[in-house]
């Protein structure tokens, strides 16, 4: 059995005007994140750390921003493509951890829902997904709340 670890990295910009869609929940909040697709800065960091694990790339190179088929697209649809692409290579993913980076908003009472979501697109149990949330005591862009960013490791089993 082959074991893989991969891990990911985004961020994108706080916005008005924008939903906040964070592993495909929408949570309240008086910005949003602002890119090409809903721009889950969660599940894109996600999908990179699944895509690395697995030795295809990155979100940019399955998923450009430059293709207009992304436009506004959920990003949950662009990891469920993922998991499909990863069990037609023949990998399975064992678990996933999150970190998401934001001052505001208290991220806690949106965890539940937001592990069953990512769960449900990957088909794993939702035991097998962790997000924890931290802030940067007020340093940086994320303190400052003009972005937010998330990190995230995935280990894969393949034969």
């Amino acid at each position: 059995m082959k074991i893989r670890v991969g891990n990911g990295y985004d961020v994108h910009r706080l916005e008005e005007g924008r939903k906040l869609i964070l592993c495909g929940v929408e949570v309240p909040h008086d910005k949003g994140l602002l890119g090409h697709s809903d721009a889950d800065v969660a599940t894109h960091a996600l999908i990179d750390a699944l895509l690395g694990a697995a030795g295809l790339g990155d979100i940019g190179s399955h998923f450009p921003d430059t293709d207009p088929a992304y436009k506004g697209i959920y990003s949950i649809q662009l990891l469920e493509h993922t998991a499909a692409l990863l069990k037609k290579e023949g990998w399975s993913v064992e678990n996933v951890d999150l970190i998401i980076v934001a001052q505001k908003p208290k991220l806690l009472p949106y965890f539940p829902a937001m592990r069953e979501k990512l769960a449900q697109a990957l088909k794993i149990g939702p035991e097998q997904v962790n997000i924890k949330g931290k802030t940067e005591e007020k340093l940086g862009f994320t303190g400052r709340m003009e972005g937010m960013k998330a990190y995230a490791v995935a280990l894969l089993l393949g034969q």
